[in-house]
């Protein structure tokens, strides 16, 4: 059975726009459209996996990688006293059935959600 790819695939291939604030050979970091804080982007690698228990439990340089690459995203935008990281794993959960790992922030320290 053939997998449609999922809009991040489309988004990695340029066949969707989006808006790219990080990027290179293993991931790409976009915008979320729908954000749930002054800060919400998306760190999705290019290799397809459609939730995390697809990759391998044994790569670990892919499951260090996507760590760095938040907390380096949110040193460079300021954030890195004071946000989130938020991961749907499993099929019936996720939205998109491709992992990507969501970075929150942006919020003062006094307004932060609890329940996101």
């Amino acid at each position: 059975m053939s997998q449609e790819p999922s809009v991040f695939t489309k988004i990695i291939n340029r066949e969707i726009p989006a808006s790219i604030r990080f990027e290179d050979d293993e991931f790409i970091v976009i915008d979320d459209i729908h954000p749930k804080a002054p800060i919400h982007m998306l760190i999705i690698p290019k290799q397809t996996y459609r939730t995390l228990e697809e990759a391998d439990i044994h790569d670990e340089h892919f499951h260090a990688k996507i760590l760095l690459l938040a907390r380096k995203m949110a040193r460079d935008l300021g954030i890195s006293d004071n946000y989130k990281l938020v991961m749907n794993v499993g099929l019936d959960i996720q939205e998109v059935h491709h992992i990507h790992l969501h970075l929150l922030g942006g919020w003062e320290k006094t307004k932060v959600p609890k329940d996101i």
